[in-house]
């Protein structure tokens, strides 16, 4: 369902000297919007509903933590990306499956993610998440190339393997020693990859280690150790390959989502960092009846439970 086939590679973004992060006089956005790029559907029991979809299990984790949601759809130009983001507080590239390569879905991606580092050189505080493919797309705009390999955790559930920076880490800053330990010896993390970066492949490229800190890792089926949570060390770019919308949006009996109290609250903690980070960010719609249109309370989602891992979507 989650399963990833992706073959990728993308030109280099080189980023250096950027602000420091959260400048304590940073206004709060307290009607904070933020972007989900739309998935190509790839699934043909699906197709019949739309060309691209969102899983609403992303649009309820992130409103859940207080923010609204404007679904971007594929196949925009440029200009049309540029205007979009000077109206969204922050940005979501989803899991999923595409060709990073030659799709819409790494086009699109790769603009905004330009956008956001410009923004954030310039001294607008503009924050990325990504989750699975998400959070694989992350490490190729920096490496500028496709590092992945075999990483296989299929529909398993795991504690996190915390490296040294976790516990300074922003995405951290606000989890109780409890709930930190509960993280890392508790099946709290759903994983749903084939693919993902080795550790050893990670710290082994400059590009990617002077960019992200890795906050954990974990063992795939096959031995290897993989990077499973990121944050920026200078811009406030995040990505997890495992999947904490899933705690409490999707219950599919046949696969392992965690849905203890602990995974439950991960969840929780981890939706409100990133909407808080989004609430720094104070892009606006020029209007309320054009941000009204934009968001995605104008589509109604599907029940797909009977077709696919997902209880809903939204199709476009």
């Amino acid at each position: 369902m989650l399963s990833l086939l992706v073959f990728a590679c993308f030109c280099a973004v080189f980023v250096t000297d950027a602000l420091p992060l959260g400048p304590s006089d940073t206004p709060v956005n307290d009607r904070p919007i933020i972007g989900v790029l739309t998935q190509e559907v790839v699934d043909e029991d699906m197709l019949r509903f739309g060309k691209t979809y969102i899983p609403a299990s992303y649009v309820k984790y992130l409103e859940s933590a207080g923010c609204r949601v404007m679904p971007i759809r594929l196949k925009q130009t440029l200009v049309e990306y540029e205007n979009i983001f000077k109206t969204i507080n922050g940005m979501m590239f989803i899991g999923g499956a595409a060709d990073l390569q030659t799709s819409d879905y790494a086009r699109a991606a790769k603009a905004f993610f330009r956008l956001a580092v410009e923004a954030n050189d310039a001294g607008d505080y503009f924050p990325i998440w990504g989750t699975c493919m998400g959070f694989q797309l992350l490490t190729v705009l920096v490496a500028g190339q496709n590092l992945l390999t075999n990483t296989t955790a299929e529909n398993l559930a795991l504690p996190l393997n915390f490296t040294d920076e976790a516990p300074t880490s922003r995405m951290f800053e606000d989890f109780s020693s409890e709930l930190m330990k509960a993280l890392s010896q508790e099946d709290v993390t759903g994983n749903f990859h084939h693919y993902g970066v080795s550790e050893k492949t990670f710290r082994g490229n400059d590009k990617l280690d002077q960019f992200y800190s890795i906050l954990s890792t974990n063992i795939a089926v096959n031995d290897v150790e993989f990077v499973s949570t990121i944050e920026g060390r200078k811009y406030p770019f995040y990505g997890v390959q495992w999947h904490p919308e899933v705690n409490r949006f999707q219950w599919n009996p046949n696969l392992n989502f965690p849905h203890s109290k602990n995974a439950v609250r991960v969840s929780s903690l981890l939706a409100e960092f990133f909407v808080n980070e989004a609430r720094k960010n104070m892009h606006q719609f020029s209007g309320p009846g054009e941000e009204a249109a934009a968001l995605i309370y104008n589509y109604t989602p599907v029940y797909v439970g009977n077709i696919s891992g997902y209880e809903q979507s939204y199709f476009f």
